[in-house]
């Protein structure tokens, strides 16, 4: 695996791969955003759903022929819903200021599915 051929080809997928991961592991402090009903858990999902999109297009772009890979479904989809599991998994056991949840992972896996059905339209 060449990372920085990677980060190359996908510079804007990798930069939120990274953003994700420094936001998911930092303390976030209280806002008046926490006052919304499961904004935490909309989050989630619009991340992932955005990294998701994202992946897609700049496979789209780099590809001529995207509609039969297999990289595209396992980079833009199997690779996402793992990194939202791991982060949940990084987050309990990694942390002392946030805490796993399944519901934050079933939420990321959400946003991916909402990400691949843009992804789709976009490969068309």
């Amino acid at each position: 695996m060449n990372i920085p051929l990677y980060i190359k080809k996908y510079p804007c997928s990798c930069l939120l791969v990274l953003v994700i991961w420094v936001v998911c592991m930092i303390p976030i402090p209280e806002t008046p955003l926490d006052e919304i009903n499961l904004i935490d858990k909309w989050t989630h999902f619009v991340m992932y759903g955005i990294l998701t999109i994202t992946i897609w297009w700049e496979y789209r772009r780099r590809h001529e022929n995207a509609r039969r890979t297999q990289r595209l479904w396992i980079g833009g989809v199997v690779c996402p819903v793992v990194m939202g599991v791991l982060v949940e998994l990084a987050q309990a056991y990694l942390t002392t200021c946030r805490s796993g949840d399944w519901v934050d992972a079933l939420c990321n896996s959400l946003g991916v599915l909402l990400g691949v059905m843009v992804g789709l339209f976009i490969i068309r």
